[in-house]
């Protein structure tokens, strides 16, 4: 009797045993749930902690809700000025409606990949068809400057790291807004690895390149050669003006310190003319016999004044002269 009341007593608690292991889940902070009653979704979006649901009756399916990953292979695109170019990308992708996810895709994550990868590569088709590629170059060029004010900087589980390109917005918005209606899903970023052009124009584009940069460089050069002809110009009319002014002023003084020395030697004139005429004597046999000079003078020693002062030095004898 004994024995059959302890077996009952392990059935009994076995039975409790499943029946508690089978009635309650824990779901964890990075995940959701959804109840299901013979198939049919009857709770939706079961946030983390212990929750209760009826064995045989519920099925509970948990998802993770964490950001995942759809790394797509290089495609080639043509830009709005039939460039071809070559794009790497990835798309970041959540969970936002645990019950519309499961509907569409039984809850299968690589089926959900396979429907967000061809959306993803049509909508990167639609805008590099509507942007021309130096557009393309530009927003590349500051997506990479914004990546390096991002280095070392803390984020978040779910944030997407980096700078997305104002080149993917408008993907992104169109693609999301798609996704969540038909997958139940939010796509976080579309995100650019890289962009290659094609081997076979590679060539042809760096010469173009060479081409306008030669080009521009000729510009600059004759915009140079013009503004320095215009300087140089400038400067030999300025030269030109100073030389004048300068030649002018110097004139100006010469005459003004003639006009003083012949004042001067008035003035003398009027006080001595004795010695005035002795001295104007003796400055012109300085000059007549230095021997520097070339003019020949044939004077007659006797009837020339010029000589009255070698005859008789007497201050007398300018007055005495004929």
């Amino acid at each position: 009797m004994f024995n059959n009341r302890a077996l009952i007593g392990v059935i009994v608690l076995a039975l409790l045993a499943w029946f508690a292991s089978a009635s309650f889940y824990i779901v964890n902070e990075t995940q959701r749930a959804i109840k299901l009653r013979f198939g049919e979704v009857i709770e939706n979006d079961i946030g983390p902690g212990l929750h209760f649901k009826l064995p045989i009756f519920n099925t509970v399916r948990i998802f993770d809700v964490r950001v995942q990953t759809v790394d797509s292979s290089a495609t080639r695109y043509l830009t709005a000025d039939s460039k071809a170019v070559i794009v790497d990308s990835f798309v970041k992708w959540k969970i936002a409606d645990p019950r519309q996810f499961y509907e569409a895709t039984r809850g299968d994550i690589q089926v959900a990949e396979n429907l967000i990868a061809p959306r993803t590569d049509e909508a990167l088709r639609n805008k590099f068809g509507q942007t021309e590629m130096s557009d393309i170059i530009q927003e590349r060029i500051a997506a990479e400057s914004k990546n390096r004010q991002l280095v070392g900087e803390d984020k978040g589980a779910d944030t997407v790291e980096g700078a997305r390109e104002e080149l993917m917005v408008e993907p992104v918005q169109q693609l999301d807004q798609a996704m969540r209606q038909e997958l139940g899903v939010h796509i976080l970023d579309i995100r650019v690895k890289r962009i290659e052009l094609p081997t076979e124009v590679t060539q042809a584009v760096y010469e173009r390149m060479n081409s306008e940069r030669e080009q521009a460089a000729r510009t600059y050069r004759a915009e140079g050669s013009q503004q320095a002809e215009a300087i140089r110009a400038d400067a030999d009319r300025q030269r030109q003006e100073i030389l004048a002014s300068g030649r002018q002023e110097a004139e100006t003084t010469r005459g003004e310190g003639d006009a003083q020395a012949a004042q001067i030697y008035a003035n003398a004139y009027q006080q001595d003319r004795d010695f005035f005429a002795f001295y104007r004597s003796m400055q012109a046999y300085r000059d007549s016999f230095n021997g520097e000079g070339k003019d020949l003078l044939v004077l007659s020693p006797e009837n020339s004044d010029f000589f009255r002062y070698l005859k008789n030095p007497s201050p007398q004898a300018g007055a005495s002269a004929p």
